[in-house]
Parts: structure tokens; C-alpha cells; sequence
């Protein structure tokens, strides 16, 4: 901002003599907002200032520093200099004291596949289960074009006439980009900007309301490039959709996440990727797990790291996080019965967590003895019954 003018001058010129009389034309300088406090929360048009300028909130935000976290993509925007100063300890604009715990809570919304393991009508299974939403397996890579399953295209096919059907029984849908294999968008994309466009064609071509990047394998999950390319897309496309819920889940350990998981959560602080929901998939362990006892290791593991990464309260770090696990035998013959899965939607049903889904409704029938299979869950059950237990979280 340029420095205001404080003075004038006006010559009069009489007898020969030069007269010089002074002019006061003075712009007051802006005055500085409350100084920025590390503990307290901010969010959207609050504004606090730093080192001299003035800061305007973007979203909600606590312990970043409007001096560090101001470019174009993050969460503070800087309004100029600034001079004077009001009472330091005037708390911003009507911030809440924390975000609501439940503020990001999304319907279960377990995986369908309509390519693999004979798919089920959504509407049979909405009606026997009352299931609202489900997560749409996977949106992968033609180039650095989005197309379900690697190939064909967005619309058209059976991904999107399953999209139909699922919103025209009162429905919802959360598309899964990436997964375990195929050809990802993470690695085709060759920069953040190109990647967020990729997911925005997604957003656009279905009015989403959230997005699920499944970040997983050696190409994406354990390589940090494609880590960083994926979080600066997803603060893009934040910044572009506010009301978008970005969704990023990924593998863990029974006690939380691996060193990739780790650096995942801590580069979205640092890169302000602004990510909603944080999901890990409790499962894969290694086989012979106790998997509700792995589950809330895993989750209690992950809720300590969002708590001092962020600065979050339990609460906090719980309205952030999901799970997603795998019903019945998963790939390494851990056994997920009814009666756990259960217990896991109670614990974070009472948490207030974020996001509760599992592998797969198409698995979502009995098969003893079965093994793992595309379509059922390897173990005794009635059809749909993981799906039921789910819908009531």
C-alpha cells in the first residue's frame, strides 16, 4: 500500500516575494486490528494483525501465523500496513470457542463398486437397510483425465447410471479417487493446479458435496512428491468450493499412523490443505488381530497426532477423523464379525466422528467358508448387515 501524503504545499506569489502558506491534506493511517493470538480460533472475516499489517481469516483457523500463512492459497489474506493499535486482547469477531464436534459429521456412506463383485441394485439395498449415502469405487486415470475405473469416462456408463439411480432414491454419493491399484490421477497430474482441475471435472459432473481421496500404494501414499501434489490440489479445490468436504484416507497401524500416514497429516498443516476429514483404514494388519482393539488403537493414534498437529481438542480431533473398515475376512484373513463391526460404529458414533464407511457393500453377504471374495464377506451373515449396522451411525 502505497504511504499516504501528509502535507501540501500552495505558493502565492505577491510584491515579488513568495509567500509559502502549508496545506493539511492528511489520509489517517488504517488502523491495526487486535493483535493475532496463537490460542485463539479464527474464522472466516475475522481479522487480527501482525508485524505492522492488517489479516482478514479465509476460514477457520488456529496457531498459524498470518505472517507465514498468507499467499495466495492459504488461510490468511494481508490487507496492507497498518498503524496504531486497538486493545491486544479483544478476542476476534464471534469466533466459537472450538468447531462444533459433529460440524463435518457426514452419513455412513459405505463403498459400492460398480464394476466388480456383482454389484446390487442401490435401491434394494437403501430399502433393507435404510442407507442413505454410499462412496463410489474408483475414479482413476486417462492422462491426467478423470474416468471411472481407468478407462470410458465419467458419464455414461454404469458408474454414472448407479449415481442416478442411488440419487433418485433420495441418496447421496462421495466418489473414491485412487485406491490401491490402477492408474491414479496423483502421479499423471504434473502439478498441483492440473490435479485440482481433474477433481474439479469430477465435482462439477456430479453437484458433489464431498470428495474421498483414497491415497494409497507406493505411487501415491508412499511418495512424497504425489503427497504434497495431492494436498496443494485439494487446498485449490477447498478455496474454489468451500463447501466441498475434501476427504483423504489412507492405510495405518494398529496404534496409529505409519511414518507416511504421519507425514501426511503434518504436510496438510503445513501446506494449509484446510482437509476436512482425516480416514484410516484399520485393517490389513498382518493377520490374527483383535480388530476392535486395532481399530480404536489405530483411531486413538490418529487423534493424538491431529491434536498436536493442529492444536485440536479431543472433540476437535474426533469431528475430523473417520474409519473405514472391511467387512468380515479382510486380505489378510482378519475377521471383522457383525458383532465387532458393531461395537466399532458405537465407538465412533459416541466420539461424534466424521465419517464411518467400509469395503464393500458388494461383500455384503454371507459366504462361510467362502474366503475373500468380491462378492460376499467370507463369513455367516445376512445379506445387507453391515450396511444396516452402518446406517446407524
Amino acid at each position: 500500500m502505497k504511504k499516504s501524503l501528509l502535507a501540501a504545499l500552495a505558493v502565492t506569489v505577491a510584491g515579488g516575494a513568495a509567500a509559502i502558506i502549508p496545506m493539511t491534506a492528511s489520509n489517517a493511517a488504517v488502523v491495526c486490528a487486535p493483535a493475532w493470538s496463537a490460542s485463539a480460533v479464527y474464522t472466516a472475516s475475522n481479522q487480527a494483525s501482525q508485524s505492522g499489517h492488517n489479516y482478514t481469516a479465509k476460514w477457520w483457523t488456529q496457531n498459524e501465523s498470518p505472517t507465514t500463512h498468507s499467499g495466495q492459497w492459504d488461510v490468511w489474506a494481508d490487507n496492507g500496513a497498518c498503524g496504531g493499535t486497538t486493545d491486544p486482547t479483544t478476542p476476534p469477531t464471534t469466533p466459537p470457542t472450538q468447531p462444533p464436534a459433529t460440524g463435518t459429521k457426514m452419513a455412513s456412506a459405505p463403498y459400492i463398486y460398480p464394476g466388480w463383485g456383482n454389484p446390487p441394485a442401490p435401491s434394494t439395498v437403501m430399502n433393507a437397510t435404510g442407507i442413505k449415502a454410499f462412496t463410489m469405487a474408483f475414479v482413476l486415470a486417462n492422462g491426467c483425465n478423470p474416468v471411472w475405473d481407468g478407462e470410458g469416462g465419467l458419464t455414461g456408463g454404469v458408474h454414472a447410471s448407479t449415481i442416478n439411480a442411488i440419487k433418485a432414491a433420495g441418496g447421496s454419493v462421495v466418489p473414491s479417487i485412487g485406491g490401491w491399484s490402477g492408474n491414479k490421477l496423483g502421479p499423471n497430474c504434473s502439478t498441483p493446479e492440473a490435479l485440482a482441475g481433474a477433481y474439479q471435472k469430477v465435482i462439477d459432473a456430479f453437484g458433489l458435496q464431498a470428495i474421498d481421496i483414497d491415497i494409497e500404494n507406493s505411487d501415491e501414499f508412499e511418495n512424497t512428491v504425489v503427497q504434497d501434489r495431492i494436498l496443494n490440489a485439494l487446498k485449490i479445490v477447498k478455496q474454489k468450493n468451500p463447501s466441498v468436504k475434501t476427504i483423504l484416507t489412507f492405510g495405518t497401524s494398529p496404534t496409529g499412523p505409519n511414518y507416511y500416514g504421519t507425514r501426511l497429516v503434518q504436510q496438510a498443516k503445513a501446506l494449509g490443505a484446510n482437509i476436512d476429514i482425516f480416514t484410516q483404514m484399520p485393517f490389513d494388519f498382518g493377520g490374527g488381530s483383535d480388530m476392535y482393539a486395532a481399530t480404536v488403537g489405530a483411531s486413538e493414534g490418529l487423534k493424538n497426532l491431529l491434536k498436536t498437529t493442529f492444536g485440536y481438542t479431543d472433540a476437535q480431533a474426533y469431528s475430523h477423523m473417520g474409519i473405514s473398515g472391511m467387512n468380515g475376512l479382510s486380505d489378510q484373513q482378519e475377521l471383522t464379525s457383525t458383532a465387532t463391526w458393531t461395537k466399532i460404529r458405537d465407538y465412533a458414533k459416541s466420539n461424534n466422528f466424521a465419517r464411518f464407511t467400509f469395503w464393500a457393500v458388494n461383500r455384503d453377504r454371507g459366504c462361510a467358508g467362502g474366503g475373500v471374495v468380491s462378492d460376499c464377506s467370507g463369513i455367516a451373515q445376512g445379506d445387507w448387515e453391515f450396511t444396516r449396522i452402518s446406517a446407524g451411525f
